[in-house]
């Protein structure tokens, strides 16, 4: 396969998760993860700064896509009902390839210590996005941060669900997710 084929940046990805799961993250190089991937070291360089930014190559995307769906919630929706807007765009653009992905990205993870360091800032990330576009309709501080962890609660959860099971299509992943944030807002509400 060419340097230049398309798709580098997932093959790039999908190499990298694959090794870290079969001989450990510390194990594993920037030249093994190019060479599986079929590209250059270069061309690895071109779409990461080095080999734990993998774990979040799409985070700026999810943390977007969960942002604008929040802050375009009906203008009277409530912070819970604003988080799920946001969960249900980004689950929608999910698909195949991120449920094939999803339980060797976990067995990586649980597999290193820096990885799971690195997904628990990706989750304080994706929190943060949610509560920002929070923030801006209006949200007081302390509910907005904790509509943002629900938020990402339920993410999580739904996406294990999701990944675990047949379901490929965002369309399902968003059922999950949904489902995970109503089961947490049912939680929460038996809480007081």
């Amino acid at each position: 396969m060419g340097r230049w084929a398309p798709g580098a940046r997932e093959r790039l990805v999908m190499a990298a998760v694959d090794l870290f799961t079969e001989q450990g993250y510390d194990a594993t190089t920037v030249a093994q993860i190019a060479e599986r991937a079929g590209v250059t070291k270069s061309t690895f360089f071109r779409h990461f700064p080095d080999k734990r930014e993998l774990l979040v190559a799409g985070q700026e995307t999810l943390s977007r896509l969960l942002a604008e769906g929040t802050a375009e919630a009906p203008a009277d929706a409530g912070p819970l009902a604003a988080v799920a807007a946001g969960l249900e765009r980004a689950s929608t653009s999910m698909g195949p390839a991120n449920h094939e992905l999803a339980p060797r990205l976990k067995a990586a993870v649980a597999a290193s210590t820096e990885l799971q360091e690195r997904d628990t800032l990706k989750s304080v990330g994706l929190a943060a996005a949610m509560t920002a576009a929070l923030a801006d309709r209006g949200v007081p501080g302390p509910a907005a941060a904790l509509a943002g962890e629900l938020g990402v609660l339920a993410f999580k959860r739904g996406f294990a669900q999701w990944s675990e099971g047949e379901r490929s299509s965002g369309d399902e992943l968003a059922r999950c997710v949904l489902a995970a944030l109503e089961e947490l807002r049912a939680a929460s509400a038996s809480l007081t």
